[in-house]
């Protein structure tokens, strides 16, 4: 099962737009991680419950580089965009985040 962590850079009516596709999707702030949380908080907080990170924040693609994966990270790298367009974008590339989620060598999914 893919289970999506949207940070809070994203909002939190996506997770209701995604959760056909993604059951498991929750934003940030369902999480009890306080308002607002750190990074590095929401990094170990995916990594203890096997969630991956959906984000727009480079600061996520930092942390993997300092502390390798779980969790893995979906970097969206798509400029601003709608909600709408966000889920769009998250359902159509489904397939190629479930292969990521069960890929043993990637920890990092960048979506352009």
């Amino acid at each position: 099962m893919i289970r999506l962590l949207l940070d809070a850079n994203l909002s939190y009516r996506l997770a209701k737009k995604l959760k056909e596709k993604y059951p498991e999707c929750i934003h940030v702030t369902s999480t009890d991680l306080p308002n607002p949380a750190e990074d590095i908080a929401i990094w170990e907080w995916a990594k203890i419950n096997n969630f991956m990170i959906v984000t727009n924040d480079e600061d996520f693609e930092h942390l993997l580089s300092q502390h390798h994966f779980p969790p893995k990270v979906i970097l969206l790298r798509i400029g601003n965009q709608t909600t709408n367009t966000i889920s769009q974008i998250l359902i159509r590339y489904y397939k190629e985040i479930e292969n990521f989620s069960v890929s043993e060598e990637l920890g990092l999914l960048e979506i352009l």
